[in-house]
């Protein structure tokens, strides 16, 4: 997996690339928040449009990042979720958790 980050206004947003998996991409993700951490980030979104999957560790690393986020007094949202990821999210009732969008510039808007 490959993460790539941008800057909209005030907003972090980290492009996911690839499968989020045991051994593939979870340290790339939290290295990225940790940084972002770091780095005093407190709007973080994470665009997902090119993860195809992620698995109950990936799964586990997006909730650990947006708690360490949240608990910092940082925001996380999603944009762009694919069907596989989000019927993982609504089966684990995620999707009551993060805020999720689906227009880039509306999730900006939110914050």
């Amino acid at each position: 997996m490959r993460i790539e980050k941008r800057k909209k206004g005030d907003v972090l947003i980290l492009d996911l690339k690839g499968k989020i998996l045991i051994g593939d991409g979870i340290d790339e993700l939290r290295d990225s928040i940790n940084s972002a951490n770091k780095e005093n980030e407190s709007k973080i979104l994470l665009n997902f449009r090119d993860v195809p999957y992620l698995d109950s560790t990936g799964l586990g690393e997006v909730v650990r990042s947006y708690t360490s986020i949240t608990k910092e007094g940082g925001t996380v949202k999603i944009v762009n979720l694919t069907n596989k990821v989000r019927d993982l999210l609504s089966v684990t009732k995620l999707l009551t958790v993060f805020e999720t969008f689906e227009d880039e510039d509306k999730a900006i808007a939110s914050f």
